[in-house]
């Protein structure tokens, strides 16, 4: 069984990472293997091992295949991607209303456009109209019935290493399209109320955060309370996730496993003291049993509260199969329960390996089965809870590292007070404020949060909070995994302490560095606008940091810093503001918080609120020169006059364009400049902008790349950062035709993703510039066009 599913896992996992969905040939090979192992006698062994592995990474390619082809399946054809569609439907999801918009899934019974085909499943945000008589956004409710006008795209993810990735996450939850509803014609309400699932679900539960909200008020952290009763985590603050995080103890704040399992025991062991007071219970029924089935219906209705969510489902598939096997009296190994329970998560939910959520529990539970067998005595309840804490803790540092590239230094203390409190008081007080008109009990569940939240806020506040480290090596995950088994062995394994060596790689593998006098230039996909990550040998800045979307999220938190520490870039000498317009400022501020850059250079105003987050501003300004490591950087524009003309000039035309200069090539970085600035640049000093690449200025724009600029810069590769069916119709037609007829090579992100630019550090060498799509084309890629 262990060598089956494990083999399960590894063939699903293989899956999940092709390029292409395979034929039926794994199918056949597995079922084939599997009447082998039936017709092999159990005394070969050997073979019988061997069959079985086979069979279960053929099946474990096949199943997901299969059930990926039939998703896919369901698709939005690309002809239809961008045009109004009506379609009639019902709220499918809690709604999540937000400054910006309103968010929610959508189920599609019809469509009214002829010849329109759309996905059954969407996510669509409903804006707000602009102008003084605009009406308000409706207050949406699961199971409302809508006639709406629509325009949809694919599900589309950002390209960049390191990085989250939308595409895979909406594939596994069936959301095949996403888009925004249309203002005119206006959109019609059918139905107020239509029962069925999940609707009705999602309607109680919105219910329940409404009466939550109204309850608590104003209270701090009343969004972490709406979280751990109906799993809404949108709900909780951006600051509050950092502190979460920080310390380690994210898993608590949400819907997590531990608070099922723990709702779940609590009803089992309530459930079999009931049980075993009736004796005509015990005699028709065993208490075990009758507890189990309590405590397996007690995590289904806690899942059910908080949406049936894919995170949710994976623990109770876990706690049900664990039950089944109480229950069909079958419960040997401990392993052997894993490892049914992982097999059946992965039947149901063939995307589950891809979760880092997936990883970590199964991680966990299995790390505290190795660390508890093969012990002599039973310990008492402090010091097998201390064993606990520490085997999840040394068990998940290298999953912990591979995944996220950080782990928390302080989470076995936070946890060891948070945990208890949170699982044990916060939860269980929080679920009765939720239904009982009790107020009393929401806020005492707010008032021991608040306890919480003090000594995780002093932990999170420790520089060496948390511990980072660049993405490493597969061979140096091995070696880590290695060092913790050891470590974690038990007494009588000789050495344990050199297990400690075996983690070394896990921090002490170096990141690729550029050589001497070379210059690395990666564009991030931030979608319409502009994050480039500028290093040298020993030294980094960001060069405009790309939008933000919301008050909670924006390129510099979801993107740049993801990025830099996949990278290993630890440290920022500076960020370069090129003007205040949100695509190239909006993830400034996250920057600055999460790397504590030295400098801001920009062309922002006084009043700016930027200017706070760095200990010392400095104007953008022509002349400007420095070197780092033999890498020559010259600020071109703006010149002094510009500033006194603020006023009078346009945001983009006071843009900070910055030459980098390497031994072997050199870079023009634009920003958002128009054809004005080109002509003053040119009017300036025309040979200072020859260079072998260019950033194309201003996406693409018609009102920028004038003749004579291209002519004068003479690139032969030019970047272009733009949003894949961008609302600005970024790059003109007519500005890419003469990049064109001067044969310059255009890279672009939309359609290639991060680009990734290496000026060399010889006169010999040749610019190298690589697109990460490209490497990371997975069967439910989005199509991008011609690279």
């Amino acid at each position: 069984m262990r060598i089956f599913v494990l083999a399960f896992v590894l063939g699903a996992l293989v899956l999940q990472h092709a390029s292409v969905l395979p034929d039926a040939r794994p199918g056949i090979v597995g079922v084939a293997a599997l009447l082998g192992v039936a017709l092999v006698p159990r005394s070969r062994w050997p073979l019988r091992r061997l069959l079985l592995f086979v069979a279960g990474c053929s099946l474990g390619i096949a199943w997901p295949a299969w059930r990926a082809e039939m998703r896919l399946a369901d698709a939005l054809p690309l002809e239809w991607e961008g045009r109004d569609i009506e379609v009639v439907g019902l709220v499918a999801d809690l709604p999540q209303p937000k400054e910006a918009g309103t968010r929610f899934m959508f189920d599609i019974e019809r469509t009214l456009t002829p010849g329109a085909r759309v996905p059954e499943y969407v996510s669509l945000t409903w804006f707000p109209e602009r102008g003084r008589e605009a009406a308000p956004l409706p207050k949406l409710v699961p199971g409302e019935r809508w006639h709406l006008t629509v325009r949809l795209t694919r599900v589309r993810g950002l390209a960049n290493p390191h990085t989250f990735d939308l595409e895979p996450w909406a594939l596994e939850r069936g959301i095949r399209a996403a888009g925004y509803v249309r203002a005119r014609p206006a959109p019609q309400r059918l139905e107020a109320r239509a029962e069925g699932w999940p609707y009705t679900l999602h309607r109680w539960r919105g219910e329940i955060r409404e009466g939550m909200l109204e309850r608590l008020g104003e209270a701090r952290l009343r969004g972490v309370l709406v979280a751990l009763a109906i799993g809404d985590q949108d709900s909780i603050a951006a600051d509050d996730w950092d502190v979460f995080w920080r310390t380690g103890v994210g898993h608590l704040m949400s819907i997590s496993g531990l608070h099922i399992t723990m709702l779940a025991a609590l009803a089992f062991a309530i459930a079999w003291r009931a049980w075993a007071r009736v004796p005509a219970l015990v005699l028709r029924y065993p208490a075990r049993k009758a507890a189990t089935v309590a405590g397996v219906a007690c995590a289904l209705a806690y899942t059910l509260m908080t949406g049936y969510a894919v995170p949710a489902q994976r623990t109770f598939f876990m706690l049900a199969t664990v039950g089944a096997c109480l229950l069909a009296d079958r419960h040997g190994s401990p392993s052997r329960v894993l490892a049914l329970a992982a097999f059946v998560v992965l039947a149901i939910d063939p995307w589950a390996v891809l979760s880092p959520g997936f990883w970590l529990s199964f991680g966990a539970v299995a790390a505290i089965f190795y660390a508890l067998s093969l012990r002599a005595g039973r310990p008492g309840k402090l010091q097998a809870a201390f064993g606990e804490q520490f085997a999840v803790t040394v068990g998940m540092l290298p999953m912990l590292v591979a995944l996220f590239q950080q782990v928390s230094l302080v989470s076995p203390l936070a946890n060891a007070f948070a945990i208890p409190v949170v699982s044990l008081a916060v939860v269980p007080l929080t679920i009765a404020g939720a239904f009982l008109p009790l107020p009393w009990l929401l806020d005492a569940a707010h008032a021991l949060m608040g306890w919480v939240m003090v000594p995780l806020e002093v932990l999170a506040s420790l520089p060496l909070a948390m511990l980072e480290s660049a993405e490493p090596s597969p061979w140096a995950v091995a070696s880590a995994a290695v060092g913790c088994a050891w470590l974690l062995a038990p007494r009588g394994v000789p050495l344990r302490s050199a297990g400690v060596a075996w983690l070394a790689p896990l921090f002490t593998a170096a990141a690729p560095l550029p050589g001497p006098g070379e210059a690395w230039l990666d564009v991030l996909d931030v979608g319409n606008g502009l994050a480039i990550v500028v290093r040298t040998r020993s030294h980094a800045f960001m060069y405009d940091t790309g939008p933000s979307w919301n008050a909670d999220a924006d390129s510099g938190n979801r993107i740049a810093v993801p990025f830099l520490r996949g990278e290993g870039v630890d440290r920022l000498e500076g960020v370069v503001v090129t003007h205040a317009d949100d695509d190239h400022s909006g993830g400034a501020a996250s920057i600055a918080n999460a790397r504590e850059p030295a400098w801001l250079l920009s062309t922002l105003r006084p009043d700016n609120g930027l200017h706070a987050f760095f200990p010392l501003s400095l104007r953008c300004q022509a002349g400007t020169r420095w070197s780092w490591d033999g890498v020559e950087f010259e600020i071109l524009h703006p010149a002094p006059a510009v500033y006194a003309q603020r006023d009078r000039r346009k945001e983009n035309d006071r843009g900070c364009v910055m030459r980098i200069a390497a031994r072997g090539a050199s870079a023009l970085l634009t920003a958002d400049v128009e054809a004005r600035s080109e002509a003053e640049m040119l009017g300036r000093d025309a040979p200072a902008l020859r260079s072998t690449v260019m950033l194309v200025p201003h996406h693409g724009s018609r009102t920028s790349s004038s003749p004579a600029f291209l002519d004068a810069v003479g690139a032969r590769v030019a970047l272009l950062s733009v949003g894949y069916r961008n609302r600005f119709h970024h790059p003109n037609e007519a500005v890419m035709s003469r990049y064109a007829q001067r044969g310059v090579e255009v890279h672009r992100t939309d359609r290639e993703g991060a680009l990734h630019v290496v000026l060399p550090g010889d006169a010999g060498g040749a610019v190298a510039v690589s697109g990460y799509a490209a490497s990371a084309v997975r069967y439910w890629s989005a199509p991008r066009g011609p690279p």
